[in-house]
């Protein structure tokens, strides 16, 4: 189920991302100047070889001030701001910043979720690494879909997710379906494990509202994404029956991590399958072929 809000009771997103654009345009400005001035007596080599080095330097500090001293910043935030902590009905960040709202649930074994997940026209997220960082790169250039790239890992009672999911949609790795789920451990629904989930859908890149890390910026409508992943395996006839429970509460104005804004009826969905699922989980590079 979707909903609207009004124009005027959206939230109104954080600076930082602004204030980042606008110190590096101010950088770049005062080198031009600078150089006009004080580089005339240089050679156009010298020159580009200044200007290389301003560049590479201006990387470092970006990578610095978004890659850990935000961060830190947020995490000292959070820790003595206790009511914006969130609950245990949302995800956590690495640096522990509220996350995405737990908004999904599944019940089956492990073997039974990957394979529903693969019949419903899921595939397992692939793990972080050099090979998974070029691919990103190849897929945003000739703007052809990765059906398995990696997600961010999220938290949950300080485990990251120990399932990920996704499903393109479009030309590149900018837009897609996507789910985590985390085992919850000491709770069984009649005998089978409980897996919680956080499913929210990618609908471009962009940089952090929080920290101006290069991420995706997800889709307000979570619900939506939610209902998506349990339609495609009631599509695929992978589940017995659904029922909801109580997660985090309606919200009109939830912020995950990334600073990305969010509104839910706060339920979380839970998608019973059905037993004796064959499991046979490809390979990656075979379901990257059959993608």
């Amino acid at each position: 189920m979707s909903h609207s809000v009004p124009a005027d009771k959206l939230p109104r997103r954080r600076p930082i991302r602004k204030l980042i654009y606008a110190a590096i345009f101010l950088l770049i400005a005062v080198h031009l100047l600078y150089g006009m001035l004080a580089y005339r007596h240089l050679s156009l080599r010298h020159l580009i070889a200044v200007g290389c080095l301003i560049f590479f330097l201006m990387l470092v500090l970006y990578g610095i001030v978004a890659y850990v001293l935000l961060p830190k910043f947020w995490r000292h935030y959070y820790k003595h701001q206790p009511q914006l902590a969130g609950t245990p009905k949302i995800t956590r960040t690495g640096d522990g910043i509220p996350g995405d709202p737990l908004n999904i649930g599944i019940v089956g074994s492990e073997s039974e979720v990957i394979q529903a997940m693969l019949n419903a026209g899921w595939r397992p997220a692939d793990q972080a690494s050099v090979a998974t960082v070029i691919a990103i790169a190849k897929s945003l250039v000739f703007h052809h879909p990765d059906p398995t790239a990696p997600v961010s890992n999220l938290y949950v009672e300080n485990r990251k997710q120990d399932l990920a999911f996704e499903r393109p949609d479009g030309a590149s790795v900018k837009r897609r379906h996507h789910v985590r789920f985390w085992r919850s451990e000491g709770h069984e629904i009649n005998g089978r494990t409980f897996w919680i989930g956080a499913a929210t859908f990618d609908k471009s890149l962009r940089l952090s509202g929080y920290t101006g890390q290069v991420l995706h910026r997800i889709d307000a409508d979570v619900d939506a994404e939610r209902d998506k992943v349990l339609d495609d395996l009631d599509g695929a006839g992978e589940l017995s029956s659904t029922f909801q429970t109580p997660g985090i509460g309606l919200t009109w104005n939830g912020r995950n991590g990334e600073g990305d804004w969010y509104y839910t009826d706060g339920q979380i969905s839970v998608g019973v399958l059905r037993k004796n699922l064959v499991a046979l989980p490809l390979a990656n590079d075979e379901r990257k072929d059959e993608s």
